[in-house]
């Protein structure tokens, strides 16, 4: 028998009992250490969410000169908020952070460069320039009223129509230089907009008394014009002016400052129905003002609500078109459109046998609010659809950045 102290007796293979214990636990450690479930399990663990995401907008990442054209970029993709938690953010903002930093962008190199001048937003040029061209349809239908009046019995009625014809050929040559730059400036083709505008004006000239007409069994005679509304809309083109930079800068700090998506949109919503709200103030005023210069029938308001539910609709549907959505600003347009050339004809379709009923709308609409009811009721509804989605689409960032 062994003492205490006495070794312990191997076995038949030739190994101690007190090391069987250390030999099995070697041959286990390099299982346990190479289990092949175990490394796929950690590697899927580890797997990086955004690497997929940044080679899909690699483009845009490298573009970008900030951050904020990345998440405006993302959130133009359909990306929002919530979705930024399946790439372990908590916002798109975080993620586009992350973005800048990982991808290495052309875009901000040439930003470096320029880092002296800071890159303008639209409308946020210099503005003495754009100021002054905002002003000059107005001065020149200013000047070609005030030379109507000064001539009125001098010139022939040949005569008149000539300087007529000739202010509205330098109230749109002013106008149109007026949008080649500045805050109402409008990057992208707007197609047959300007058909549209024309349309629009020209009717609320001569529309009311067209109308007039063909409801009493006419059209007779000469159509009389109604020029203050021309006047203080095209007065009405430099508030305008200055509404649309005051929205685009506005809504640019407000982006700067925001953590999140829904954090601008909540900010740029009411920053948006009040520079629309402010801009109808200074319509209605102007159109007040023009209508003491220029008296319109008696018994008639002296703001009409159709001028002030038209510029309405101009104004925002040229904030959708300078913010990149041109066309629902033409869709709006061409709707009011539709619905003003469809009120006389409707009136005279009214006329044939069996077809009274077709003319009924209008001549309850003319009953109860006047001829200048129909165009305020098709650029008011316009104005209040196109400023529906300005509230939506207008509120998001991708609006109001370059990317």
């Amino acid at each position: 028998m062994g003492g205490p102290d006495e070794a312990p007796t191997p076995d038949a293979s030739g190994a101690r009992p007190a090391d069987e214990g250390a030999v099995r636990s070697a041959v286990r450690a390099p299982e346990i250490a190479h289990h092949p479930a175990r490394r796929t399990a950690a590697r899927r663990g580890t797997a990086d969410p955004v690497k997929a995401l940044m080679h899909r907008h690699r483009d845009l990442c490298e573009r970008a000169v900030d951050p904020l054209e990345i998440a405006a970029g993302l959130e133009a993709h359909g990306l929002t908020d919530r979705a930024a938690a399946r790439y372990r953010h908590r916002d798109v903002f975080s993620l586009a952070e992350e973005l800048y930093a990982r991808v290495p962008g052309a875009g901000r190199a040439v930003a470096s460069r320029r880092r002296p001048v800071p890159r303008a937003e639209p409308g946020t040029g210099p503005r003495a320039g754009w100021a002054l061209y905002a002003l000059l349809p107005g001065a020149a239908c200013l000047a070609t009223f005030g030379a109507l009046r000064v001539t009125e019995g001098l010139l022939g009625g040949e005569a008149r129509a000539a300087v007529t014809a000739l202010g509205a050929l330098l109230v749109l040559l002013c106008l149109r230089l007026s949008l080649r730059g500045g805050p109402l400036h409008a990057r992208e083709g707007t197609g047959g907009v300007s058909l549209y505008v024309c349309w629009l004006l020209g009717y609320a000239v001569y529309g009311d008394d067209l109308l007039a007409q063909v409801v009493s069994g006419g059209p007779d005679g000469h159509w009389t014009a109604a020029p203050a509304p021309l006047l203080g809309l095209a007065l009405a083109l430099a508030p305008a002016a200055w509404c649309a930079h005051l929205f685009a800068t506005r809504a640019r700090h407000r982006l700067a400052g925001s953590h999140a998506l829904a954090e601008f949109g909540a900010g740029a919503r009411p920053l948006l129905l009040g520079v629309v709200a402010l801009f109808l103030c200074a319509l209605t005023a102007l159109l007040l003002l023009a209508g003491l210069g220029q008296p319109g029938p008696a018994g008639a308001p002296v703001v009409a609500p159709g001028p002030v539910a038209l510029g309405g609709l101009l104004f925002v549907a040229r904030l959708l078109a300078v913010h990149g959505f041109p066309e629902p600003a033409a869709t709006g347009l061409a709707a009011a459109c539709a619905v003003e050339v469809a009120a006389p004809f409707l009136v005279l379709a009214g006329r044939l046998p069996g077809l009274d009923l077709v003319a009924r709308p209008v001549d309850l609409v003319v009953t109860a609010a006047g001829p200048g009811g129909v165009p305020a009721l098709a650029c008011g509804t316009a104005a209040l659809g196109l400023l529906l989605h300005a509230s939506v689409t207008l509120t998001r960032a991708s609006a109001h950045t370059s990317a």
